[in-house]
């Protein structure tokens, strides 16, 4: 019996208007969709936390050349390991995004990449990622593996909790104990702990605000989310996460040890932060997308306030 005829590529629906992906080779680009290459914003919130947890572990001994490199490989990582889960998460869910209107372009529910070939093309993305991870100390290749467990069940989590935002945060934030466990041989250094939750707070803010683009399509199909459940209090639901996330940045940057110039940028980082809530209307979908994406200024305005710490 043959195989289903592949169909022609397609534009998702919330990717970047005329990115690279749209100019490479027609072959790739059902590729590069299904590793999210043309949504950029996954990459940077799952390279910031590594970049985030590395700068507050040197806020006493300072940055070095190091860290440089342990940085260049992050990042690396990050763009591998985010297309490998994105990969394995739209098999997972490749019924279900066929009936979201938002995910329904996405390439397998589109039917314009094959399982089998995403299957090879997951594998081929995981192998990128292990050419990192072995480069980096044994301490954080062994954090590192922890993860494997918490990226495994994501897929699943929407199935099962109303909280799956609170599952993502623990699982695209564990870079920050990887990060931890190379710089300081341990991820369980206090102001690393409490940068981890400070972290997760903060995606369960921001990913609600993602979420609340398929709440009705959810609904329909049995889909949860925070969202859903927070109903008429998102706005109260993400302020207090985000509020928490910024009360548990504070405490690591003092145990860290972290001085003035880290209080100043930590300033900047929470009126950023504080200012997505401002207008907030979980029913204008494209404001919630904005919003969403405004997160990588976020994170990159903590980065720079610990790296401030550190000098």
């Amino acid at each position: 019996m043959s195989e289903t005829p592949l169909k022609s590529d397609r534009r998702v629906a919330d990717s970047i208007r005329s990115s690279w992906v749209d100019r490479a080779p027609g072959s790739w680009r059902p590729y590069l969709r299904l590793a999210r290459y043309d949504r950029p914003v996954g990459f940077w919130l799952l390279a910031l936390p590594c970049w985030i947890g590395l700068a507050a572990a040197r806020t006493e001994t300072g940055l070095g050349w190091t860290d440089l490199y342990w940085t260049i490989l992050f990042g690396i990582g990050a763009a591998a390991m985010r297309g490998a889960g994105c990969t394995y998460n739209d098999i997972v869910d490749r019924d279900l995004d066929a009936q979201v209107a938002r995910t329904a372009d996405r390439p397998l529910a589109a039917g314009t990449v094959s399982l089998k070939a995403a299957w090879g093309f997951l594998v081929a993305q995981c192998l990128v990622g292990l050419a990192v991870l072995v480069q980096l100390p044994l301490p954080a290749i062994l954090t590192a593996l922890a993860a494997l467990a918490l990226v495994a069940a994501y897929p699943f989590m929407k199935r099962v909790t109303w909280w799956p935002q609170a599952w993502l945060g623990l699982t695209f934030n564990w870079g920050v104990p990887v990060a931890g466990a190379a710089a300081l041989g341990t991820p369980f250094a206090l102001e690393i702990v409490l940068l981890y939750a400070a972290m997760i707070a903060w995606t369960v803010g921001y990913d609600t605000i993602y979420a609340c683009q398929d709440m009705e399509d959810d609904a329909l199909i049995g889909v949860k989310s925070s969202a859903r459940a927070l109903g008429p209090h998102i706005r109260l639901g993400v302020g207090l996460s985000y509020g928490l996330s910024a009360l548990l940045v504070a405490a690591a940057g003092v145990i860290a040890g972290a001085g003035l110039f880290f209080a100043a940028g930590f300033a900047v980082y929470a009126a950023h932060l504080f200012s997505q809530l401002s207008g907030l209307d979980p029913a204008d979908g494209a404001d919630c997308l904005r919003r969403f994406k405004a997160n990588q200024l976020t994170g990159l305005l903590l980065v720079a306030a610990f790296v401030l710490g550190a000098v």
